[in-house]
């Protein structure tokens, strides 16, 4: 399930920049600018950077041509996202895109005047990223999958898959906490209502998934 809680902050902040008054844009970039700040290897998912811009492409913006973009990677190192969101918003970004759970927590604490957009496998509400679903609130927005609340779901489907199974693992990422602990919550809840055996693996590096 994924629920999106708005995309028109993101038009206005670049459609507006655009729109700026001559007397205005010699004191502003030419052109606006997107920080994409997420806690992944600039190697980890070019399809994550092709999404981007093909998302831009269909809104009529193009990079180089009448959108800047300032990357920022944090190489899996999770506690280098909020010195990476500081320096976004000490730029002045138009829009910060935070495609991960703690890139999003980041950006919302460098900056409550700049649009922020997210994604994030969990309750947006919950985490405190927005105030509501339907009406978020403040300079943030996005797209929830909810996959801390299906999680028990899929594991009810894999029950009815493999019925004689009774041990079950679950796979969580323990630099993502804000997730790995609710995720690991309600899927050894659901896991205990079924009878079976869970054993929950920490692995946030590609050594520690071959592990």
């Amino acid at each position: 399930m994924t629920v999106t809680i708005g995309r028109r902050e993101l038009l206005v902040a670049l459609g507006g920049a655009a729109a700026w008054p001559l007397a205005a844009r010699a004191q502003r970039p030419a052109m606006p600018v997107i920080g994409l700040l997420t806690s992944r290897a600039p190697g980890d998912a070019p399809q994550l950077l092709a999404a981007v811009r093909q998302g831009l492409k269909e809104t009529g913006f193009v990079e180089a041509q009448n959108v800047a973009i300032e990357y920022r990677f944090a190489a899996n190192q999770y506690e280098r996202l909020p010195a990476l969101a500081a320096d976004l918003a000490h730029r002045q970004v138009s829009v910060i895109a935070a495609p991960t759970t703690p890139a999003a927590l980041a950006a919302k604490a460098a900056s409550s005047t700049i649009s922020i957009v997210f994604a994030t496998a969990s309750d947006p509400v919950r985490l405190g990223l927005v105030a509501s679903l339907s009406r978020p609130g403040g300079n943030v927005t996005g797209i929830t999958i909810l996959g801390v609340e299906v999680a028990p779901k899929r594991l009810e489907f894999l029950h009815e898959l493999l019925p004689t199974a009774t041990i079950v693992a679950l796979l969580v990422n323990p630099a993502n906490p804000a997730l790995a602990e609710t995720q690991s919550s309600s899927v050894r809840s659901a896991a205990h209502n079924l009878g079976l055996e869970l054993h929950v693996l920490n692995a946030s590096t590609e050594r520690e998934f071959d592990a």
